[in-house]
């Protein structure tokens, strides 16, 4: 009961909260969009929005390690591991600059996915090859433009907290337009809200791990290459079979 209790109040002011907040971005919006081509300072109000759902929750305390391992003048294809929702509450936490892809249905919630649309965040319709195609020429753009790209290379969240298979759009972007991959990994996200619910589970300490970079002349010309070095990299990180 005081599980279910404290997630009503979590999710209030999670909604509350957004409610006062999108306003806010909006006005910040109006006022920068002439000068911030990137939206920088937009996407840093972003990332103190998120964060502070791990912030002001003491039941999801958040550690951080190799932060400074990121460079934050270089533009980077981003990737991670995907145990939870709240993951992407822990990934504004490092407050540097990207632009997510997310599946469209996210860009239809109120006030967030509002929010996302203003960041200039990519939406992808997944199992649509018009849509995947139209997603990677708006990566090329952005890194182009200097923001880095943030994905999820295992499509959608890990049922079990073990590493699915990697679909290769990430690695195919890196090679394509010669930018660093940054390598990150979260653990305990999935203990303090599990894929299927919305109840918080108690406290479960979460953490992220920054491993470091794959710098352009160690990318290769094949993704899947690519792509296995890195799930390699994360599973031995997280102490799990390199098996799929």
């Amino acid at each position: 009961m005081t599980r279910r209790i404290g997630s009503v109040v979590f999710w209030a002011f999670l909604t509350f909260s957004s409610i006062l907040l999108f306003p806010v971005a909006v006005l910040l919006w109006a006022l920068t969009v002439l000068f911030d081509k990137r939206l920088f300072l937009l996407h840093k109000f972003t990332c103190f929005w998120a964060a502070l759902y791990t912030w002001a929750n003491p039941v999801w305390p958040v550690t951080i390690v190799g932060r400074d391992k990121i460079r934050r003048d270089e533009t980077y294809v981003m990737v991670s591991n995907h145990l939870s929702l709240v993951d992407i509450f822990v990934v504004f936490r490092l407050f540097t600059h990207f632009k997510w892809v997310s599946k469209v249905e996210n860009f239809r919630l109120p006030f967030i996915g509002w929010n996302m649309r203003l960041n200039r965040y990519i939406e992808l319709r997944r199992g649509k090859r018009s849509s995947v195609m139209q997603m990677f020429r708006a990566c090329e753009r952005t890194l182009e433009e200097g923001s880095s790209i943030m994905m999820f290379p295992e499509g959608t969240r890990s049922v079990n907290g073990k590493l699915r298979p990697f679909k290769p759009g990430a690695f195919e972007l890196a090679i394509r337009c010669q930018r660093p991959l940054l390598v990150m990994t979260i653990e305990g996200s999935d203990n303090a809200l599990p894929k299927r619910g919305f109840v918080l589970q108690g406290i479960h300490p979460i953490r992220m791990s920054v491993l470091g970079e794959i710098p352009v002349d160690e990318l290769g010309t094949d993704e899947g290459a690519l792509s296995d070095r890195v799930r390699n990299q994360m599973a031995e990180h997280l102490g799990q079979s390199t098996r799929t």
